[in-house]
């Protein structure tokens, strides 16, 4: 089995803009999170996590994004059902989500870039200051990180079978937890927080 680390190394090969890369550890986070609330395989729900994106600075238009990736991942000895779980969290590929991790990687994949968004905007740039209600507002606001996909977010949630509130609230958490690795702890940093 390829470990977190030899995927992080992928990940940072391909994969050059800090952003990215912060986006795929906020992606673990919360898939991660998922990983130990089901009794999941965390180092497979790790991997795919960070990998899910690896490509997209080789392939930044749809479809070669996931779609030429995956032959890499591939080569590098990726096992199959991670790749397939990467290739199913973009639906034009065909790939229908079926296991727990295909669709909780595309349940936190574009929730996880959204959250990291309004964090930005928050005046002390902190996820902290993010909760469910200025989520579910920032989504009715189509102008607001127009590249994030509401239905995506939604329809994740339901694929999960967890409220749309439950979820952003879950991966809210998991990316309060590390905010620090994200990014995201904002300008006064996390005093005070648990």
């Amino acid at each position: 089995m390829l470990d977190r680390e030899r995927a992080w190394n992928i990940l940072c090969e391909f994969t050059k803009s800090e952003g990215l890369r912060k986006h795929a550890l906020a992606v673990e986070a919360c898939v991660l999170a998922y990983a130990r609330k089901l009794g999941e395989d965390e180092g497979k729900w790790s991997v795919a996590a960070l990998l899910h994106d690896f490509d997209w600075e080789i392939h930044p238009t749809l479809p070669d994004h996931p779609v030429k990736g995956e032959p890499i991942l591939a080569e590098r000895g990726v096992p199959e059902e991670i790749r397939r779980a990467i290739l199913s969290h973009a639906s034009f590929t065909g790939v229908p989500r079926v296991s727990a991790l295909e669709k909780a990687l595309y349940a936190c994949d574009e929730l996880a870039g959204f959250v990291t968004a309004i964090a930005y905007v928050k005046p002390g740039r902190s996820v902290f200051e993010v909760d469910v209600a200025s989520v579910k507002k920032k989504m009715k606001d189509k102008a607001f990180a127009r590249s994030v996909s509401r239905q995506d977010i939604t329809e994740g949630a339901a694929e999960l079978g967890v409220p749309l509130e439950e979820h952003i609230d879950f991966c809210l958490k998991a990316m309060q937890a590390g905010a620090e690795a994200l990014g995201l702890q904002g300008n006064a940093g996390s005093e005070g927080r648990h």
